[in-house]
């Protein structure tokens, strides 16, 4: 039996915070440092205020990544003391806590990553051994945080371990994950059948005014449900993008596995940023750029109604934010948490809503040496900025969160909340009285 919803059941609204837990830690034999939120923001030492921030901003749910290359030690080999310490703690304040089981990275002795063929075994492992030793502190699970973007930087463009390139490399990152989180479903419903499983993906929303690029904007668009429907037994030999994983890489054989061992998903969350997550086509020296562009409110109307469409799941928003001033994030609390209210009075099953992340983050570029790593063009005078050394994070601080990290001259980051900060507290305080 699984859950239906868990701390979201039909007809709530929760106000969820997301502290930035991106976790790669690369083998020795990748150029790239380790990439490590908790500890590049300084979470890692500040945890127990940052925690209590969570919950005086109003917020009853956090997302929070559990850290997996740095738990899991070995095969069968787990670490639990650090997690044990902060997910008690975080429940003990009242937070339903959505553990982010990965996001991005798997141990280094995972020599291939994603695309190892010990790495679907290693995550259930890791899955099963987690959700038995915190059932009843922690029952919401998300496998695997935006396979799609995974797929991306580890797969497509080589930024990330095991660094394949090429539509190939995406495939066979986009297997491995796809089979991953099908057993780690499996395995956490058998430690904890009360879980609930909570499926996080990115938006993917293409579009282009050249006529060159309107296939091009197409197959990224179809590609962004690949992951999901091969999760969920979808991807079988009527589905469009069947033939197309054939030719990059897959079996026959290999897809019909995906069907057999199809799961089933309790909450669907959906991530979208209002200036990120539309990409405008356009041609360039070296191939086709994506330029992000800001679509507001309509964006991310158009992104849930179209999941909805697709999966029929309840759904959570559970990234969005805006990288600006107090006053641009500010507005973006109260717009987009009003958009996803009213798709939600008017019908469509959406149950939550999450700033993510809770305070500002250290850019990913801070590990490539300041080289940009995104998807798409980034201004040159930012990139600018960041090609210093000293190991300053000042240049890559993104100003994305609800609380404003600042740089002290011995490297430590100070939390100062911003006007956007007082606003989620309104609106979390607003809607908490309106639905009881």
């Amino acid at each position: 039996m699984t859950a239906a919803g868990g701390a979201f059941p039909a007809g709530s609204f929760t106000w969820i915070a997301g502290i930035e837990d991106t976790c790669v830690h690369p083998p020795e034999r990748f150029a790239m440092a380790p990439l490590d939120e908790h500890e590049l923001t300084g979470h890692d030492t500040a945890w127990r205020s940052d925690l209590d921030l969570v919950r005086s901003l109003g917020a009853t749910a956090l997302r929070y990544g559990v850290d997996w290359p740095r738990v899991h030690l070995a095969p069968g080999v787990f670490d639990w003391a650090v997690l044990d310490d902060r997910l008690a703690y975080a429940a003990g304040l009242g937070l339903t806590v959505i553990a982010d089981l990965v996001h991005y990275g798997t141990p280094t002795w995972l020599d291939d990553s994603f695309a190892d063929p010990a790495y679907p075994d290693a995550i259930a492992s890791f899955a099963g051994a987690f959700a038995a030793r915190y059932t009843g502190v922690v029952d919401h699970v998300t496998p695997l945080n935006e396979p799609i973007t995974t797929a991306s930087f580890a797969g497509l463009r080589g930024v990330w371990p095991p660094a394949l390139t090429g539509w190939d490399g995406w495939t066979a990152v986009v297997l491995g994950i796809a089979l991953g989180m099908q057993q780690s479903v499996a395995a956490v419903r058998s430690a904890n059948p009360g879980a609930t499983i909570v499926h996080v993906e990115a938006t993917s929303m293409f579009s282009t005014a050249d006529p060159g690029l309107g296939a091009e904007a197409a197959l990224l668009t179809d590609l962004g449900t690949v992951p999901t429907d091969l999760v969920l037994g979808r991807v079988d030999p009527s589905h469009r993008s069947y033939r197309w994983l054939l030719e990059h890489g897959a079996t026959e054989a290999g897809l019909a596995a995906l069907v057999d061992g199809a799961v089933t998903l309790d909450l669907l969350g959906v991530n979208y940023y209002p200036d990120l997550s539309p990409r405008r086509l356009e041609p360039g020296p070296d191939g086709t750029v994506q330029h992000a562009h800001d679509r507001w409110t309509a964006g991310l109307v158009e992104s849930l109604t179209g999941f909805a469409e697709r999966y029929g799941l309840p759904m959570l928003v559970t990234e969005t934010s805006i990288e600006g001033d107090d006053d641009l994030r500010s507005r973006w609390v109260q717009d987009s948490s009003a958009a996803v209210t009213a798709l939600a009075d008017a019908g469509v099953d959406v149950r939550g809503w999450t700033w993510w992340p809770v305070f500002d983050f250290v850019d990913w570029s801070y590990a490539s040496g300041g080289v940009n790593v995104e998807e798409f063009a980034v201004a040159p005078e930012v990139l600018a900025a960041r090609q210093q050394v000293g190991g300053a994070k000042e240049p890559f601080l993104r100003r994305m969160g609800l609380v404003r990290l600042e740089e002290r001259a011995d490297g430590t980051l100070d939390r100062v909340e911003t006007g956007a900060a007082a606003a989620f507290r309104a609106a979390a305080t607003a809607t908490s009285v309106a639905r009881p």
